[in-house]
């Protein structure tokens, strides 16, 4: 069903919660796409031992699946000016938690606490401002499944999976906010900002 080798199946299935799940998309380094845009398979993750957020989240969709759970992924959808994020989303005890994997002090890890995913992705929000302090987050997908048979093959690809990232651009999303909100949000204040500026990989020179 997943298409891994054996020893890669070895590996995911040592990845036994979420939480080891999480502990090992920390300690993957921060793909900087040096060589141009990619988006790769798990396995290509697990191979070149790095990877940036949506990488990281269809790493994790794989491994949360291997546990028996179902492979999901929910995005964050921001302003034009700003990136978007994504994440693999998880049922604990029928409350919503995320995997995470991000290169900033904010944007991380999500315990399972939360009731809806509108309450998961809403915990964000004052995490994801701009250089001068505006919030920019915006919208939320539906979760996003990946165990359809379309989307086969996914987990082994030695292609960059871009009809995923297209598909999930797609899907469904929701607006985060009430109407006017946005115009009411008190600005991220210094401190946020520089939390916000603290990375864990530096960007190799060039």
């Amino acid at each position: 069903m997943f298409g891994f080798t054996k020893e890669e199946l070895k590996h995911l299935r040592s990845l036994r919660t979420p939480i080891a799940v999480q502990d090992y998309v920390d300690s993957l380094p921060a793909n900087f796409e040096e060589h141009g845009n990619t988006l790769m398979s798990p396995r290509r993750v697990m191979r070149e031992h790095k990877a940036h957020c949506m990488e990281g989240a269809l790493f994790a969709a794989a491994a949360l699946w291997v546990q028996g759970r179902k492979p999901l992924l929910l995005d964050l959808r921001t302003t034009a000016n700003d990136d978007d994020h994504v994440v693999a989303l998880f049922l604990e005890r029928g409350l919503w938690g995320a995997v995470s994997k991000t290169n900033h002090a904010v944007l991380r890890w999500r315990e399972p606490i939360f009731k809806t995913v509108h309450a998961l992705a809403a915990s964000y929000f004052h995490e994801y401002f701009w250089d001068d302090g505006r919030r920019t987050l915006r919208e939320y997908s539906r979760p996003f499944r990946l165990d359809g048979k379309k989307y086969q093959g996914w987990t082994v690809a030695e292609e960059d999976l871009w009809h995923l990232s297209e598909a999930l651009d797609a899907s469904r999303h929701y607006a985060l906010l009430p109407r006017g909100a946005v115009r009411r949000a008190r600005l991220a204040d210094a401190m946020e900002r520089k939390a916000g500026s603290f990375v864990e990989w530096k960007k190799p020179k060039s």
